[in-house]
């Protein structure tokens, strides 16, 4: 295990009612005139708005709006906000929607109180150090950064997708209550639950060792959520199974199953060239990358992928053979991903075998050097192109 620092202060408000702590919490750590960011009109639909709005008037706190993030989060929308909460001094941003959502407004709340461009922050470039106090209501058990100090943005200039982070883009509090879940569809809810699944195995496949801890971490929240999924997309009102899914996705990634061990972060790589191509929803495109760069690295660790198939998905151990196990369990977590409804191919992303030189040219821009994507193993264009010609009809 390596060395590491891990400082998680977020206040999570988990259940029934937790949205009438909004206006409360906004006030304890230090907010009076709060944005209020959210996405398209769901919000005014589901309850979530009003009941913010409810528990703001009821704390005295004044606000103004911005609305309209759409999913992968542009770089325009957040230079409004930015300049929208330097006009009206705002001093607290209240997000309300999804990981999109949130991710806006940790750039927005970054980028109020630097003094440069808060593109300088992305891609991962500089560490933030600094924001406005943030908070999230969440409404979708997906992306995790209720609890996580990342920012994923797409630069409207070149539609380049990048990540910042910093400690300062952690929220204050994060108000999770499963009934908000629950007016989502089924293929919102799959896009989700891929997602946060996703977040731990680009933890799980590491080359430190010695990582006990965190695999079993791992892997408890993998089984959580292959449990609980069936149970949600079978009933999507499924209370007690939104709030297990809603849990794990926050702890997928808060980074608690991360510390020690070098991440690897190459299938979502892969999908965000997706996402940045024609916006195609981030969890199903993840759920076409993923079986596929796995058989792509299986070789490299052919115990760690026997593990992964025999701990989390129950296959027998083949000690002849562990290549048998490794591949088993892979086809067991495409299965599991085909339950949930989610594509197998690039085709049906709206994406062909033409525009993978495109994918693989915007990819190089993402990188300064010939290393594109990962760490588990270190992806270059070649590999890239090979990825996803394997997954094209």
């Amino acid at each position: 295990m390596d060395n590491f620092m891990f400082y998680a202060p977020t206040y999570f408000a988990f259940g029934k009612g937790s949205q009438e702590k909004i206006g409360s919490l906004i006030r304890k750590f230090g907010g009076s005139k709060v944005l209020l960011h959210y996405g398209s009109g769901s919000v005014k639909q589901n309850g979530v708005y009003d009941a913010a709005v409810k528990s703001l008037n009821e704390s005295g706190l004044s606000y103004v709006e911005l609305g309209g993030v759409q999913p992968n989060p542009r770089s325009g929308l957040v230079y409004k906000g930015i300049e929208l909460c330097r006009r009206k001094n705002v001093d607290f941003v209240l997000a309300i929607g999804g990981g999109s959502v949130i991710d806006s407004s940790k750039a927005i709340a970054a980028g109020v109180v630097y003094e440069g461009d808060f593109w300088d922050y992305f891609p991962h470039r500089k560490n933030v150090e600094k924001a406005l106090p943030i908070g999230t209501v969440l409404t979708i058990a997906a992306a995790g950064s209720e609890g996580s100090e990342n920012s994923v943005i797409t630069r409207d200039e070149g539609m380049l997708k990048f990540g910042a982070h910093g400690e300062a883009l952690r929220p204050k509090f994060s108000i999770l209550n499963p009934e908000y879940t629950m007016t989502l569809g089924a293929y919102q809810t799959a896009c989700g639950i891929t997602d946060m699944f996703m977040h731990v195995v680009e933890r799980y496949f590491t080359n430190v060792k010695d990582v006990e801890t965190t695999d079993r971490l791992c892997e408890g929240v993998m089984k959580a959520i292959v449990e609980e999924a069936p149970k949600v997309m079978e009933n999507l009102s499924d209370y007690q199974a939104r709030a297990n899914i809603m849990w794990a996705g926050m702890v997928a990634h808060n980074n608690i199953c991360g510390v020690g061990r070098i991440n690897d972060w190459a299938s979502h790589g892969l999908q965000q060239e997706l996402g940045a191509f024609n916006d195609s929803a981030h969890g199903a495109g993840l759920a076409v990358v993923a079986p596929a760069w796995m058989r792509y690295v299986i070789d490299h660790d052919l115990l760690r992928a026997a593990q992964f198939a025999v701990r989390v998905w129950g296959c027998d151990m083949n000690f002849a053979n562990p290549k048998v196990t490794a591949l088993e369990g892979i086809d067991r977590f495409r299965g599991f991903l085909d339950m949930l409804g989610m594509p197998r191919t690039l085709n049906e992303l709206g994406v062909h075998r033409e525009d993978i030189p495109q994918l693989v040219e915007h990819a190089k821009l993402c990188c300064p050097g010939e290393l594109i994507f990962g760490n588990y193993v270190k992806l270059y264009a070649e590999d890239i192109r090979k990825i996803y010609e394997s997954i094209c009809e």
